[in-house]
């Protein structure tokens, strides 16, 4: 049997929704149906136990990198070591993405706190900078001039835009599905350097403070490093160290809604449907829940993003079975799947400009 793709899916879908201006919207009441369900199943209150654990397990992990790299001699090991951080380091931002849903605690300050330790001081990310970000992805995932997370410098998600690609920026879009794993790896250095550039131009609530988190973090990288590594040895060393930090980030981010469908800002498509069909699981699994911290349950995490993680498998049953009853569609696929369908997603996009250039070749 011919395996459904991500976009065919929803095809339906967005035909009801976008192609003729009236969109099949949800009734007022079936969000708040689903979200009736959820809540009897207790699945939005808080864990504090279970927060606990992976703030101790993580936290713990990261000591005992930092404690090899500073007993170990020997260079290619701390190398290794490097690798090892950066899925560490990985494994805090899905902490403090946690802390910024706030599903650690009801209360929003002991969140923002936790936010604070685990972005600021531990990965060099700004952390209200970050939610506002993330915050507005939420409330317009995939949706042109909208979303933040598509609205990337190099990498296009429309046709329109690729076509208006000049000079460089035209050539990687052209082969953007090869070049998009590879810019990857500097995700997690682009993401320090737009918190820096956040934090210096911006008059925000406890500024000062994470200006002062985000100094101690380099104070603290750069020291231990340097304390240990001749300069090329250290230069090496956190090359290794932020390159894979990105490409972890990047692997475990683009599947939840690369390569699914993008809507127009003028898209009138209701809450629930809007957060179903742009995003994508990934299939669960003990391995896949972990290496994902939780956002391979994409689905389920838009529509409760205040959902403590170790809830989501649970509520993805309550809430695959909704949207099969309500006619809504629900796409998930394996890891491998989803990198496949991005790619090409990509590569169509580039298409026009590799026909141009062959236009123009003959």
């Amino acid at each position: 049997m011919k395996e459904i793709t991500a976009i065919e899916i929803v095809h339906d879908e967005l035909d009801r929704g976008e192609g003729n201006r009236s969109p099949r919207r949800a009734s007022a009441n079936e969000y708040a149906q689903l979200k009736q369900i959820i809540r009897q199943q207790g699945l939005l209150e808080k864990q504090p136990a279970y927060y606990a654990y992976k703030v101790l397990l993580t936290v713990g992990l990261l000591a005992v990198g930092i404690v090899f790299f500073l007993v170990v001699n020997i260079f290619w090991l701390q190398l290794l070591d490097a690798v090892f951080l950066a899925f560490v380091s990985g494994q805090i931002g899905f902490l403090g993405h946690d802390a910024g849903h706030r599903q650690i605690f009801n209360a929003t300050g002991k969140n923002d706190i936790v936010g604070f330790f685990l972005g600021d001081l531990l990965i060099g990310m700004s952390f209200t900078w970050w939610v506002g970000k993330h915050n507005q992805h939420h409330s317009h995932p995939n949706e042109i001039d909208m979303d933040p997370d598509i609205a990337i410098p190099i990498i296009c998600f429309s046709e329109e835009d690729a076509l208006n690609r000049r000079n460089f920026e035209r050539f990687v879009t052209k082969y953007q599905a090869f070049f998009f794993f590879p810019l990857l790896l500097f995700v997690g250095i682009d993401l320090q350097r737009t918190s820096i550039n956040f934090l210096l131009k911006n008059k925000i609530k406890n500024r000062l403070f994470e200006i002062a988190m985000m100094v101690l973090h380099y104070i603290l990288y750069f020291g231990m490093v340097f304390s240990r590594l001749n300069f090329w040895q250290g230069i090496i060393f956190i090359l290794v160290h932020q390159m894979l930090f990105g490409l972890y980030l990047g692997l475990t981010f683009a599947p939840n809604h690369k390569g699914m469908p993008i809507l127009e800002q003028s898209s009138r498509l209701d809450f629930l449907h809007r957060q179903v069909i742009t995003a994508r699981n990934v299939y669960a699994h003990p391995f896949n829940d972990f290496w994902y911290g939780g956002l391979n349950y994409q689905i389920e995490h838009h529509l409760f993003p205040s959902m403590p993680r170790n809830n989501l498998k649970q509520a993805q049953r309550v809430v695959k079975a909704f949207c099969q009853e309500h006619e809504v569609s629900y796409y998930e696929t394996s890891a491998p799947r989803s990198y496949q369908e991005i790619l090409s997603f990509l590569h169509g996009i580039g298409a026009p400009l590799r026909k141009q250039a062959l236009h123009a070749q003959g």
